[in-house]
């Protein structure tokens, strides 16, 4: 809004802006905006007066005072408030919340009027017609569409209109009449937006091309979403941040850590041990170890000697303890003693009102002042009566526990005497007493080690036995495979054998056909032909001939076989002969025994006489 100088007005207000800008902008740099609580309407007529207020800045052109006062709108909010002190980030575009005064009634209706610029006017819309509407406010928005703009509208007259508004980064011009335009800050968009529905006129023209309405929305710009999300993720990294900084200051601090056992760091416990100033961060370390299982066989003598020496300090605390114990009593016999000096003053402050009550005095003193001493007398008396019950009181418990020293106590000194050293007999047999039960466990631990490596030895010795068997197993199986192997290759020498003789068999019995078939076809020559009688008698001499030497193979065969028959029988009678006779034989009568059997091991018998070899 302007007034009569209102192109004045305007072109003074880039000047008042950066410093209200830069307050707005610390205001809100570190406000986490949620995009549920910015769904803010500017379809109403308020919504421009309203945006200007929560930044408590006067709205452009606006004569006028300013709607907030600065301790409300607090220019110099420190954007890191929230992260030091612990509070939740507020929005301040929520109202009633201190930061943001509550909207304008509804009733108040703010007017807008005419925007005079150096190339263009700007006219408001008819009050009577309803708000442009606006689309939901994008998260970090910082660009808006202009549409609606007149054809002839340059991008100079454009930034000459919204320049108004705050600093413009870009500026996105399209040709069909409408743009985008990118501000610096988030705020500069609430501006903008109040400028939509406002009629622009290029200079004093009334052509079509040089006017046009405005139509003003939030745009959704991916630059606006990616900068949003990194201020988002650098106040959730400073909050993570402070919130470690908050439970590292809250944290309850570490013990000491405690060393591992060795022999060199028992020695240092040990004179740790003896030191009464050390010894209650020692004993912790040795109760650790304990704990841990770090005593064993060759340890416990070491360990037996911390915890003799943790064992002497009992005698060093009873007589602390007994020490205390004398101050304490000593500190009752002087508050006794102060309680009593206490009592007789008082007794002396209430004998001076009974002297002042007396008649003597009495009717001296005035109305006021005999009302003020009988009410001084009471009270000294009610807090004497008070302290000698006190004092009566403590008479009666020193009496009371007398009383049960004298019953529970021998009725001699000498009883005492005799009772505290046996006391001091029996805590010295007590403690031999543990130290010989240290050795018995000390003892007790080696026979167990004694009796496990027995053991092992034992099991030593069975595995030794039980290996040899199984080598001596192997063995044998070794042999009887060995064995196998012999018996299987002299199997395949016969089947060899076989074999050939069935090959031998063949061939012969083809020769055979084949002579055969010759024998024919010479007969059937000599029948048709009449050969001589001389080839017929060759061809007959030929076939004697072969059929005479298949006879002399088959009986060479036969003489073979008879031989290994022989041979196998006498080999066989001789075997049952020994073994009839384990004891041996003469050859004499070996000889007698094998001339009284079957006449083929006789020819046998003759035969290896002769000069034949004997088989064996």
């Amino acid at each position: 809004m302007v007034d009569a100088g209102g192109v004045e007005n305007i072109t003074q207000l880039p000047l008042e802006l950066p410093q209200m800008m830069a307050a707005a902008a610390d205001g809100l740099g570190s406000i986490a905006i949620d995009t549920t609580q910015l769904n803010m309407s500017v379809t109403d007529p308020t919504a421009w007066a309203t945006a200007m207020n929560n930044l408590g800045m006067v709205p452009v052109g606006l004569p006028g005072q300013q709607l907030v006062s600065d301790s409300i709108c607090v220019p110099g909010f420190d954007p890191s408030l929230n992260m030091m002190t612990g509070i939740a980030p507020i929005n301040p575009m929520i109202p009633g919340l201190g930061l943001v005064p509550p909207p304008p009634p509804t009733e108040v209706a703010v007017v807008k009027e005419i925007i005079h610029c150096k190339s263009c006017t700007l006219f408001p819309q008819n009050p009577n017609l309803p708000p442009p509407s606006t689309r939901e406010r994008p998260p970090g928005c910082k660009t808006v569409f202009v549409g609606g703009l007149p054809e002839n509208a340059t991008e100079e007259i454009i930034q000459e209109v919204f320049e108004q508004c705050g600093d413009i980064t870009a500026i996105r011009k399209s040709k069909k009449n409408f743009c985008h335009i990118r501000f610096a800050e988030e705020f500069m968009v609430d501006k903008a937006i109040y400028l939509s529905g406002y009629r622009m006129r290029l200079g004093s023209s009334t052509d079509k091309k040089d006017s046009g309405r405005l139509h003003v929305d939030f745009a959704q710009a991916r630059d606006d979403f990616y900068e949003w999300e990194c201020k988002q993720r650098m106040r959730a990294r400073e909050e993570r941040h402070r919130r470690k900084l908050e439970e590292d200051r809250l944290r309850p601090p570490s013990p000491p850590a405690i060393m591992h056992y060795s022999e060199h760091e028992a020695a240092l416990l040990a004179e740790k041990l003896k030191d009464d100033s050390k010894f209650s961060e020692a004993i912790t370390v040795l109760l650790s170890w304990i704990e841990r299982g770090e005593v064993n066989r060759r340890s416990a003598n070491q360990f037996y000697s911390m915890v003799q020496s943790a064992n002497s300090h009992v005698r060093r605390l009873m007589n602390e303890k007994a020490t205390h114990e004398q101050e304490m009593e000593e500190a009752k016999e002087n508050f006794k003693n102060a309680l009593t000096g206490i009592l007789t003053q008082f007794e002396q402050i209430v004998a001076v009102f009974n002297a002042s009550t007396r008649q003597k005095a009495w009717d001296h003193f005035s109305k006021a002042q005999r009302k003020n001493i009988d009410i001084w007398r009471k009270h000294s008396e009610e807090l004497r009566n008070a302290q000698s019950e006190q004092l009566m009181g403590i008479r009666r418990e020193e009496e009371m526990e007398m009383s049960d020293d004298e019953n529970c106590d021998s009725p001699t000194k000498k009883m005492r005497v005799d009772e505290s050293a046996l006391a001091a007999q029996a805590y010295a047999l007590k403690e031999e007493n543990d130290s010989l039960r240290w050795q018995l466990d000390a003892y007790r631990n080696e026979v167990e080690l004694l009796k496990q490596e027995k053991e092992q030895l034992f099991r030593t010795e069975e595995n030794l036995t039980k290996d040899q068997q199984l080598q001596f197993l192997q063995q044998t199986m070794q042999g009887m495979q060995q064995q196998l192997l012999t018996i299987q290759e002299e199997l395949n020498n016969k089947k060899s054998e076989l074999e050939q003789a069935k090959e031998e068999q063949s061939h012969t019995q083809a020769l055979l056909k084949v002579l055969q078939e010759q024998l024919k076809g010479t007969k059937e020559l000599v029948e048709t032909n009449g050969h001589s009688h001389e080839d017929s008698n060759e061809i007959n001499v030929l076939t004697v001939a072969l059929v005479n030497q298949d006879r002399e193979n088959n009986i060479e065969k036969r003489s073979q076989g008879l031989k290994s028959e022989k041979e196998a029988l006498l080999i066989g009678i001789i075997s049952t002969f020994l073994h009839v006779h384990p004891f041996g034989a003469n050859i004499e009568y070996l000889w007698s025994y094998m001339q009284q059997l079957d006449s083929k091991v006789v020819s046998l018998l003759n035969y290896i006489k002769e000069g034949g070899d004997f088989p064996l």
